[in-house]
């Protein structure tokens, strides 16, 4: 069996889907693994560093998609413009990486009509046993920690306190949006730091998390047994609940000198928690850190990918932050991929496919060209 890893084709991508020493337990298992020439570069692992670990370096950029029978992908493969990788694989073949099947409905029915099996690893079911192949997780905990560094170079004061012959500094204060694992990396991060750290959630149960850390928790009366959906994700509020956490928000924002906002609801747009009338309220110099940017933005005045100025506070929508740090995420995410693996390729490297598995039936989106997930035809409803 042939897996391949092709050089990532999307805009500022960094990271890698194998480092060498995954592709040295591939082969160990009887995998052909092939890499495209330098497609580990950026990240830090040249192609000697692959052929030592066993693996066949190619030049050809085709024939890397063309002669696989798996391709391993960070991002969705390419299909517009001069280049469409989809069209160069071959039927039958699988591929694995982050597709976002559920807001990318040409590439879903593309697969498809190639009759590409593939999988998205970020829709894993929330179980202990998929823990390992978590690439949300680990993608998660690099935005949480880049974003507290990103917010103390752009704020106008020190994070910690300082005691000067010039007197004595006080500390930044600190809010964080959302506790899951960019929040939580956050907290940990801005409190080794120095500063004095607030976090936000509509979920209680992660009061005691964000406690353990160091950080207040702060929590508006929203309706616990509502506020949490399924897999403990934070799931969207009804219009009173929202309008009270917004109220809630507001008086708190005024207060810090950095807000880092994470929250996401799966399969749905970013919610609003930072109105333009709160950035009015905060204190000139202050600074916006909004992760969420990617689906829209958890503030009003968010761009993404870019750093906006709005009434002396400086907002900032980073896209793609995992790929600033090629290194160690493509060192997570390859250590994901190879127990992701481990469920579809046998002891004798030969691809296994068991439907019957909730991790391999909840990440397949197509298979024998039809799409199979549920979740992902429902959001493409006609498109599908």
């Amino acid at each position: 069996m042939i897996v391949s890893v092709p050089k990532e084709s999307a805009s500022g991508e960094r990271r890698v889907a194998l480092t060498p020493d995954v592709v040295k337990r591939l082969v160990g298992q009887g995998v052909e693994v092939r890499i495209e020439h330098d497609a580990g570069r950026t990240a830090s692992h040249s192609d000697a560093l692959y052929e030592s670990a066993g693996a066949t370096i190619v030049s050809d950029r085709d024939a890397v998609w063309r002669e696989a029978d798996v391709v391993l992908r960070v991002q969705r493969p390419m299909i517009s413009g001069e280049r469409d990788e989809v069209a160069l694989l071959s039927e039958g073949a699988v591929v694995v990486g982050m597709l976002q099947p559920a807001t990318n409905a040409d590439l879903v029915n593309r697969l498809a009509k190639q009759r590409v099996t593939s999988f998205s690893l970020d829709q894993l079911p929330r179980i202990t046993r998929a823990q390992t192949m978590d690439v949300l997780s680990s993608m998660s905990t690099i935005a949480g920690y880049r974003a507290v560094l990103l917010a103390a170079a752009n704020n106008a004061k020190f994070f910690p306190m300082l005691i000067t012959a010039a007197g004595t500094i006080a500390p930044a204060k600190v809010l964080i949006l959302g506790a899951g694992v960019a929040g939580l990396q956050a907290i940990a991060t801005a409190r080794r730091l120095g500063a004095v750290v607030v976090a936000f959630d509509v979920r209680p149960a992660v009061k005691e998390q964000v406690e353990s850390l160091g950080a207040k928790f702060i929590s508006p009366d929203t309706g616990a047994l509502e506020a949490e959906g399924a897999g403990g994700y934070a799931k969207e509020l009804s219009e009173d609940q929202h309008k009270k956490e917004l109220e809630f928000l507001h008086e708190h924002i005024k207060a810090v000198d950095v807000v880092i906002s994470t929250a996401l609801i799966p399969g749905k747009p970013a919610p609003k928690l930072i109105t333009q009338d709160m950035v009015k309220d905060m204190r000139p110099g202050s600074v916006i850190i909004d992760l969420a940017a990617e689906m829209g933005g958890n503030c009003e005045l968010t761009q993404p990918g870019e750093t906006v100025d709005r009434f002396g506070v400086s907002i900032m929508g980073p896209l793609n932050i995992p790929a600033t740090m090629p290194v160690h995420a493509s060192q997570m995410y390859a250590k994901n991929m190879q127990a992701f693996l481990g469920l579809v390729i046998d002891k004798e490297g030969k691809l296994t496919l068991n439907f019957e598995d909730e991790i391999v039936q909840g990440t397949c989106v197509t298979h024998e060209g039809n799409i199979v997930d549920e979740a992902t035809r429902s959001a493409l409803g006609g498109k599908a």
